[in-house]
Formats: structure tokens, C-alpha cells, sequence
């Protein structure tokens, strides 16, 4: 009688790494191994694409594709892999070291599900692993519709961001607020909606990495008939926490709509969420009163410049010869100098007291740091935590969110 003795199965391989060289990427060698134990691979970029078709891939569920600038000329070559992983359903981290926005951005469209950065942070590969294995149901942020509750009556804070001049810092400002608001801990449970309404250049889809969707046109097309259904549909959710309504996906005319849409988009937000954001166009339209009698806050960000100045200056004489609440703006200087810089401190007092108003709010210089996060479609809080802006944008909501209870429990 003769036998065999019964081999283990090999372990399947549910990942690999695909690399230039894995070895450049050490630490990410350690952190697959980590994760995975020995259920991964390595290829190189052109054993990719031929791996990709072999049966042995059909049990592979990601990749991790790691890329440093010399592989910067190779784009066409990675955007390849990215689209023939797709095909085949394997999803997509891609790790990058000192790689420009530009190509980051060209292979996050062709569809990678996850960026994370070389070196890499702590637990940051075994967070995206996790997040992998939530995309066979829809991503939160590629949800067509968010269910708001009926019945809800909140009367939400609406806070407003209004950019005195391009490049000020309105739409940072406005989507790290509304992070940060969404993600303040405490006994209760509190709900943020983040509005995107800059018609012709809104980037609030670009810095959550949204998709912008026929929905939001539908819906600014026709307030008159939004009801809870098609404004839930409009919105997009962003991490299962904060609820977005981004600008179309065409450049429309600001004056697409008027006074009575935006007063029914504000209502219907402000019903269903406990705090409403805005981001305005830098332009001033005729449903621009509408959010200024509306909102609780209206911050004016701008920069310790002569244009900056000159446009505050514009913006008081309009708001005052109309009679309108002058009063609520709150004048946010981004880019404020430090502590220590005297002479710039004495320069934002010249120009407060040469303008007549009081700047309220000084945000420091957040650097590169801010500029890479957009880019990757993340929050500040997200990828660069310690960032003295962010840290700032935090206090922010802090004191808002304590004056909202205190007005709550004085009610």
C-alpha cells in the first residue's frame, strides 16, 4: 500500500506590490508583511501587466503601486497597470515619494482607490487595506444619495466663507471647517452639510476628491420642486460624516439662480443639519444678501496685501450704503504673520485700523502641506494633523461648536 503525504496549499496571494524596485521601498515591505503576512507578491511594472491576465490574479483583491519622481516618466506605463487593475476588479493604493501634484492627480483619475504617502505614516497602509474592503458596497463618497430624515426641524448655524480675492484661502478654509466641525466629539450627536455654491469655479469637489454629478444641476435647475428626496440625492457624504453638495459639473452663470433658490437650498439644509457651510464665488451676485441675512457667521478671508485691502474697502461702502448687517462679517487674515514678526504684526494693525474694521481671525501660513492635501483630496486633519493652520481651523470650530451649545442651552 503506497500513499502521499497531503502538501498545505500554498497561501493565495491576495496582493502585491508593484514597483520600479521594492527594495527602494523598505518600509513598505515591513508594513505588507505586517498586514498580510505572506499573502502577497512583488512585480515589476511590466510583470504587472502581463500577471494581471494569468488565473493566479484571480484571486488578487489590491495592489500597491509605489512610485517615487523617477518614475515620473513612466506615466503612460502606470496609468496602464491602473486601468488594467480596474478592469479585472483588483483595487489600487498608490504609495508616492516625492512625486509632483500634477502626475498624482493624472493617476488618481485613471481610478487608484487610495493615496497614501512614502514614508509611510504609522498604520496608514492597514488603514487603506480596511477602507479597500469597504468598496464592494458603494463608497461613501460615491453614494447617489444621501437619506435625510424626515421630520427632523434643526435650524442649523449656517457659517459663510466669502474669498476677498483669489487664492485668500475661502475654500480651505471653508472645507477644513466643516471637517473639523463634522469630527468634535462629544455627548451629542451633531450633523455638518458643506455647500459649494461658487457656480463657475467651485473646488470643494476637488479637495474631498468628490465626483461632480448631473444631480446638483438638477436640483439648482428647479428649487422650486426640491423636496428631502432630491435635495439627499444632490448630496454626496464624504467618510459617512460630513455631507457635501459640490458645484455642477459645468461652468454655469452665477445668476442661474436667484435670491428664492438659494433661500430654499439654505432652509432645507438648515432643517436637516446642525451646522450649514458655505462657500461663496469671490463675486458679489444678487442672491449674495440672501447668505448674508442668513448666516449666524460670514467670514471674510483675506491677505495682508494691497488688493486684499482694497476689496475689503470695496466691500464695506457696498454693504453699508445698502443698510445691510456689516456687522457680521468676521475678517480672517490667512497667512497671518507669527508671533514673533513685530513688524508684521504692526502692518496688520495699520491695515485694520486704516479700514475700519477689526480682523478677527488670523490663520498662519499652513505652507506646501496645505497645497499637497487639496491636491490628494484630503482634509488637513487627514494627512497633516500638526499643521499650525489646521490646528488653528480647529480652534475655530472648537468655539463655535461651544457657542452653538451655550446659545442652545440659553434657549
Amino acid at each position: 500500500m503506497s500513499g502521499t503525504i497531503p502538501q498545505p496549499e500554498p497561501t493565495p496571494i491576495v496582493a502585491c506590490t508593484v514597483s520600479r524596485d521594492v527594495q527602494i521601498f523598505d518600509l513598505l515591505i515591513e508594513d505588507m508583511e505586517m498586514a498580510l503576512g505572506e499573502a502577497w507578491g512583488d512585480l515589476g511594472f511590466a510583470e504587472a501587466l502581463a500577471f494581471f491576465s494569468q488565473p493566479e490574479a484571480q484571486s488578487l483583491e489590491f495592489i500597491a503601486l509605489a512610485i517615487d519622481s523617477a518614475d515620473e516618466d513612466n506615466l503612460v506605463l502606470l496609468g496602464e497597470i491602473i486601468t488594467q487593475a480596474k478592469a479585472r476588479d483588483i483595487q489600487v493604493i498608490l504609495i508616492a515619494e516625492d512625486v509632483t501634484p500634477a502626475s498624482l492627480h493624472q493617476l488618481l483619475r485613471k481610478g487608484a482607490d487610495e493615496f497614501v504617502p512614502y514614508p509611510l505614516p504609522e498604520q496608514e497602509l492597514q488603514m487603506a487595506i480596511d477602507r479597500l474592503g469597504q468598496i464592494d458596497e458603494p463608497p461613501a463618497h460615491q453614494q447617489p444619495a444621501h437619506k435625510l430624515k424626515t421630520g427632523t426641524d434643526k435650524e442649523g448655524a449656517l457659517l459663510v466663507c466669502h474669498g476677498l480675492a483669489g487664492g485668500v484661502g475661502s475654500t480651505t478654509l471653508a472645507v477644513n471647517l466643516a471637517w473639523e466641525l463634522a469630527n468634535i466629539e462629544d455627548d451629542q450627536a451633531h450633523s455638518v452639510c458643506l455647500i459649494d455654491l461658487d457656480l463657475q469655479y467651485g473646488s470643494v469637489a476637488t479637495y474631498l476628491d468628490l465626483p461632480r454629478r448631473e444631480a446638483v444641476f438638477e436640483l439648482l435647475s428647479d428649487t422650486e420642486e426640491m423636496d428631502d428626496e432630491v435635495f439627499g440625492a444632490a448630496l454626496l457624504s464624504f467618510q459617512d460624516k460630513l455631507q457635501v453638495l459640490t458645484a455642477p459639473a459645468e461652468m454655469l452663470p452665477l445668476d442661474l439662480i436667484g435670491p428664492e433658490d438659494v433661500d430654499r437650498i439654505i432652509s432645507m439644509a438648515r432643517k436637516h443639519f446642525d451646522y450649514v457651510v458655505i462657500d461663496m464665488p469671490s463675486t458679489l451676485v444678487q442672491w449674495s444678501e440672501t447668505v448674508l441675512q442668513s448666516a449666524h457667521v460670514y467670514f471674510a478671508a483675506l491677505e495682508l496685501d494691497m488688493r486684499s485691502a482694497q476689496n475689503a474697502l470695496r466691500l464695506k461702502r457696498a454693504l453699508q450704503s445698502e443698510d445691510l448687517p456689516f456687522n457680521k462679517l468676521r475678517f480672517a487674515l490667512n497667512r497671518a504673520p507669527k508671533f514673533t514678526d513685530l513688524s508684521g504684526k504692526s502692518r496688520v494693525k495699520r491695515m485694520a485700523e486704516s479700514l475700519g474694521i477689526s480682523i478677527d481671525l488670523q490663520l498662519p501660513d499652513g505652507g506646501r502641506q496645505v497645497a499637497q492635501c487639496g491636491d490628494h483630496g484630503l482634509p488637513l486633519q487627514s494627512s497633516a494633523a500638526k499643521n499650525p493652520l489646521r490646528k488653528e481651523i480647529l480652534k475655530l470650530a472648537l468655539s463655535v461648536h461651544e457657542l452653538g451649545r451655550n446659545d442652545a442651552v440659553a434657549a
